[in-house]
C-alpha cells in the first residue's frame, strides 16, 4: 500500500501545471516527431518497417547533455533539439519517466515496464556529474577497462542491454563500436509488455491481402472484432485507439494508436502533416467508441536498428560528434577531446490478439578523437500505416513506428 501511494504522489506531482507546467512531455513529443519525420519514409529506395523509442534516445541525449560544457554550442544544440529551456528541466523529465511513466505495473495487473540506465567507464566522474546521474537518472555506473578489454566491455553492454529487454535486444553495439580511444558508454534499456483491455479473438484470426506502397500485395493474418472501438474519421485517415488492460488502482492509461490513410498510398502524405503540424497528435484523436463495420488490423512483428550519425545532424545536432563540447563529465585533462563518435539505437515491437511487448535499448559511445464518426466506421489496416505507444496521462511517447509489409519479421534467437 506505500508504494501504491508513492507512486499516487508521483503522479499528481507530474501533472500539477505549476510544479511541472507540463511542458516537459510536450516537449518530449515534438521531439518524438522530428525523429519521425527523418526515420519513417526517408528514402524511397530504403521502403522499410520501423520502429524506434524516442523516450530512450531522449533520455541519453539528457544524459549526455548534463555533462556538456557550459555556453559551449554541443549544449545549445542539445537544449535546442530536446526543446528544453535548461538542464533542470531535461533531468527532472528523466527522473520522474523513470519513477512514475515507467513504474512497473504487472503485480496490479497492468502492463510489465521497466526502464533503466547504465554508465561504463574507465575515468572518474566529476562529482557534481555523478550526483546528477545517480539521483536524476539512476544509472548503474561499471568501471572497465577500454583499453585492453574492449570485446569484453562490448559483450557486456549488450548482455546488460539483452537481459534487461528479456531478450528483445540482444546486439545493440556492433564490432568495433568500442576501441582503446572509449571513454564513457551511456545507456538506456526500456521494455513494455501490455495485454490489450478486449483481447482478440484468436480464432477469428484470418488471411487477406495487404497492399504495399509498390502496388503489390501480400497475404497477411488480420485480427478482427465485432465490438466497438474507438475510432476517428477524419479528412483523409481515420485513428483507431487500442488500450492496454490498466492496473487495479492505477491512474496511468497506456494506449495504442494506429493512423491509417484512406488511400493505399497515403502514409508519406500523413506523416508528413502528423510530424510538421504542432498540435496534430493531441488534435487528432478518438473520443468515444463507435460500432465498427468491416474491422481488421494485422498482427505484426518489427526489429529495427540505426545509427544517431546518419539522422541527429540533419535536426540540427552537429558539434555532438565534435571535440570540445563534452568538459562537465570528467575531470580534466581527461575531459580534453571528449566528443561522441557513435549513438547506436535498436528496438523491438510484436503485436498479435493478447497485446503488445516492445522494448528498445540506445547507447553513446564517448571517447576522444582520433472530424465526428458516423454510426458504423470501417476500419481496415490492409495497407500502410503509423503506430505509436503512449501513455495518455502524461502524454509520453513510448514508442513510434510504421508497418509498410507485415508478413516480413525479425528473427529472434530465443522467447522470452
Amino acid at each position: 500500500m506505500a508504494i501504491r501511494i508513492t507512486l499516487f504522489q508521483s503522479i499528481a506531482r507530474f501533472n500539477n501545471r505549476r510544479l511541472f507546467h507540463r511542458s516537459p512531455t510536450h516537449a518530449q513529443a515534438g521531439v518524438a516527431l522530428s525523429l519521425s519525420k527523418q526515420l519513417l519514409l526517408p528514402d524511397s529506395s530504403k521502403l522499410s518497417n520501423v520502429v524506434f523509442s524516442p523516450l530512450s534516445i531522449h533520455v541519453v541525449l539528457s544524459m549526455i547533455a548534463a555533462g556538456s560544457t557550459a555556453g559551449s554550442g554541443t549544449r545549445s544544440e542539445l537544449l535546442s533539439f530536446l526543446k528544453s529551456p535548461s538542464l533542470g528541466r531535461l533531468n527532472s523529465f528523466a527522473s520522474k519517466v523513470g519513477s512514475v511513466v515507467f513504474s512497473d505495473g504487472s503485480p496490479a495487473g497492468g502492463p510489465k515496464l521497466s526502464f533503466v540506465n547504465g554508465l561504463w567507464l574507465n575515468v572518474p566522474l566529476k562529482p557534481s556529474f555523478k550526483q546528477v546521474v545517480d539521483t536524476s537518472y539512476g544509472a548503474a555506473t561499471h568501471l572497465v577497462n577500454f583499453r585492453t578489454k574492449a570485446a569484453e566491455v562490448t559483450h557486456q553492454v549488450n548482455s546488460w542491454a539483452e537481459k534487461k529487454t528479456s531478450g528483445l535486444i540482444q546486439d545493440l553495439l556492433p564490432p568495433g563500436a568500442v576501441t582503446f580511444l572509449t571513454r564513457l558508454i551511456f545507456a538506456n534499456a526500456l521494455y513494455f509488455k501490455g495485454a490489450w483491455n478486449e483481447k482478440f479473438d484468436l480464432s477469428s484470426t484470418e488471411d487477406a491481402e495487404f497492399h504495399l506502397l509498390n502496388g503489390s500485395r501480400v497475404q497477411v493474418p488480420f485480427m478482427t472484432s465485432k465490438k466497438r472501438q474507438a475510432v476517428r474519421a477524419f479528412d483523409g485517415f481515420k485513428v483507431l485507439e487500442l488500450p492496454y488492460k490498466q492496473g487495479s488502482g492505477d491512474q496511468r492509461r497506456f494506449s495504442m494508436y494506429l493512423y491509417l490513410p484512406d488511400a493505399e498510398d497515403g502514409l508519406p502524405a500523413l506523416v508528413e502533416k502528423l510530424c510538421s503540424e504542432p498540435g496534430f497528435l493531441d488534435r487528432h484523436l478518438p473520443q468515444w467508441k463507435v460500432a465498427v463495420g468491416d474491422f481488421r488490423i494485422p498482427s505484426f512483428k518489427i526489429s529495427h536498428k540505426f545509427e544517431g550519425r546518419s539522422v541527429l545532424p540533419k535536426l540540427g545536432v552537429i558539434q555532438l560528434f565534435g571535440a570540445g563540447g563534452l568538459t562537465g563529465m570528467v575531470n580534466p585533462p581527461m575531459d580534453q577531446g571528449l566528443r561522441v563518435s557513435e549513438i547506436f539505437h535498436e528496438s523491438f515491437i510484436e503485436v498479435n490478439e493478447e497485446g503488445s511487448k516492445a522494448a528498445a535499448a540506445t547507447a553513446a559511445v564517448i571517447g576522444v578523437r582520433g472530424s465526428l464518426p458516423v454510426s458504423r466506421v470501417d476500419f481496415v489496416a490492409d495497407h500502410p500505416f503509423m503506430f505509436l505507444i503512449r501513455e495518455n496521462m502524461t502524454r509520453t511517447v513510448l514508442f513510434v513506428g510504421q508497418v509498410l509489409d507485415p508478413s516480413t519479421s525479425p528473427s529472434i534467437r530465443r522467447a522470452h
